[in-house]
């Protein structure tokens, strides 16, 4: 992938965890002209493309097919002619089931030049997830991977019913929910005991795995009652058994929680990724978006006054730089680079960070904080800069456009002269607002998550319309801070959890402490 050349790569993106993707596969998607993606890809490995890459969705679903195979074969064919990059991501594996050698070969007739990425396979990753390994030393060292969308009562079946009941030991059939009840009586009819054990697993390896288990005598009967729907595959086989030791997936303490984030796109991938970790599943819905402001002149007068009195023998600018978040650093670091300077122009300058996550953005710089407060209030601050004497020096905070005057205002009373530089501003975010409505009016939330003021406020902004108090009456509201709960409050909403340690890991740590002391 170091070189551009015209070519398509066809990826195995796996089973549904977007964690499961290769490493090749990942620089294959970071580098596509356009990627043509199926129905069971996670949507977070498409985040990960180019802003410039062309996206295009041939999923199919049951009998539903956005478009027919032999159509995604000219697709592929066609963007490779126009000298494009394309990358087919395909669910699980290209050449398990996956019709990538039908792609291949249509490839091949047009001598436009290829690769295979292979992907982990559902076939034993969803087993794994649900605690079923396909193979165990004691059980069975035989395992068959069988497609479930061929007729097992056909004439033409290239199945041999009689061979596979008895011949393998654990059999895996892919996609066969709907026949589900001919597959059974084939099984039992070739030989298999209606003993065996049997588990059905849907969604497997994402937050939204549900697995059922039977035996050949009772399993369709199971799935009837459950009104079990596609996508699933069907594990037959002793092994199933281990699953009551085994299964770890399902154990997870958020596991099957439906959590909605709110803090912006780009912010939002640490508290996304601890939140999937602990099993939940995450809806992001970034209220607001942090963008430049609309001028610089805050900014550049603040650092242009820094980068003088490093070219000069003038006193210091400032005394103290206070960073009250990871945003501030970022933004002003970039102007910074813009106006010709580095780190090194803080020399003889002090360091506030509001927060750890700001201290180790700072670090990510080559700068360590001088001051760190234990409590990330402003009214906490103040005392800790109480003992440093603050009287008469000159103080610097770049921050958003809109934010609490309590710091500014406090440091003043103790005589700072203080200077608020705008870094960066936030806006809201409209592009998820109808599809959390519907989730919230569908009573399918069981938790809302906010990491400061702005987004609360746009949430509510948002959202207006919407009776909230009635929609999130059972949904647990959880606040990063005291600050983010008072203005919670003060928009009418609840708050359940305010965690102590005001990070993101204070966060997640509160949220699973509070389900497990449900249990």
């Amino acid at each position: 992938m170091k070189q551009k050349m015209s070519k398509v790569y066809l990826v195995g993106a796996g089973p549904g965890d977007a964690g499961l993707i290769s490493v090749k596969g990942m620089e294959c998607i970071k580098s596509a002209d356009v990627i043509v993606y199926d129905y069971l890809v996670s949507p977070r490995l498409l985040t990960f493309a180019s802003p410039q890459a062309e996206i295009i969705y041939v999923g199919k679903s049951g009998s539903e097919h956005t478009m027919e195979q032999e159509d995604i074969n000219k697709l592929l064919i066609k963007k490779t002619k126009e000298k494009k990059v394309v990358v087919r991501l395909k669910g699980g594996d290209p050449f398990i089931f996956g019709r990538g050698g039908e792609e291949a070969l249509g490839l091949v007739k047009e001598k436009i030049p290829f690769e295979v990425v292979p992907g982990i396979s559902s076939a034993y990753a969803v087993p794994a997830y649900a605690g079923i390994p396909v193979t165990h030393r004691g059980f069975t060292s035989t395992v068959a991977f069988v497609t479930g969308h061929e007729d097992p009562t056909k004439e033409d079946s290239q199945i041999n019913w009689e061979n596979l009941a008895t011949g393998v030991g654990t059999i895996v059939f892919l996609m066969g929910v709907k026949k589900l009840p001919l597959i059974v009586e084939q099984l039992v009819k070739n030989g298999r005991n209606k003993t065996t054990p049997i588990a059905l697993i849907r969604w497997g390896t994402t937050p939204r795995q549900e697995t059922i288990v039977g035996t050949l005598e009772n399993i369709v009967e199971k799935v009837k009652r459950a009104n079990f729907k596609p996508p699933a595959i069907t594990v037959v086989g002793e092994v199933i058994n281990l699953r009551e030791k085994l299964a770890w997936f399902e154990k997870k303490p958020l596991f099957g929680k439906k959590i909605i984030v709110t803090r912006s796109r780009t912010q939002a991938s640490e508290l996304v990724r601890a939140l999937e970790d602990s099993g939940a599943q995450v809806i992001e819905f970034p209220t607001i978006k942090i963008v430049p402001p609309d001028s610089y002149n805050e900014s550049d007068r603040a650092i242009k006054k820094i980068l003088n009195f490093q070219l000069s023998d003038s006193s210091l600018p400032y005394d103290w730089v206070i960073f009250t978040s990871t945003n501030g650093v970022e933004h002003f670091f970039e102007r910074l680079n813009v106006l010709g300077g580095d780190s090194r122009v803080f020399k003889g300058i002090k360091i506030a960070a509001i927060g750890s996550a700001t201290g180790e953005k700072l670090g990510s710089f080559g700068l360590k904080a001088d001051f760190v407060p234990e409590e990330y209030r402003a009214e906490a601050i103040i005392e800790g800069f109480k003992k440093f004497g603050i009287k008469g020096k000159q103080v610097l905070i770049p921050r958003a456009e809109v934010a609490r005057e309590v710091l500014p205002e406090k440091l003043a009373e103790l005589g700072a002269k203080v200077e608020v530089a705008t870094a960066y501003k936030t806006v809201a975010d409209e592009s998820k607002v109808e599809e959390v409505k519907n989730l919230l009016e569908k009573k399918e939330v069981d938790m809302v998550t906010f990491t400061s003021s702005s987004t609360a406020k746009n949430f509510v902004e948002l959202l207006k319309g919407l009776d909230l108090n009635k929609v999130l009456e059972n949904v647990t509201i959880a606040s990063i801070g005291p600050i983010t709960s008072q203005t919670l409050k003060e928009l009418g909403l609840k708050v359940d959890i305010t965690t102590k340690k005001y990070t993101i890991e204070g966060l997640v740590e509160s949220i699973v402490s509070s389900y497990q002391l449900d249990k």
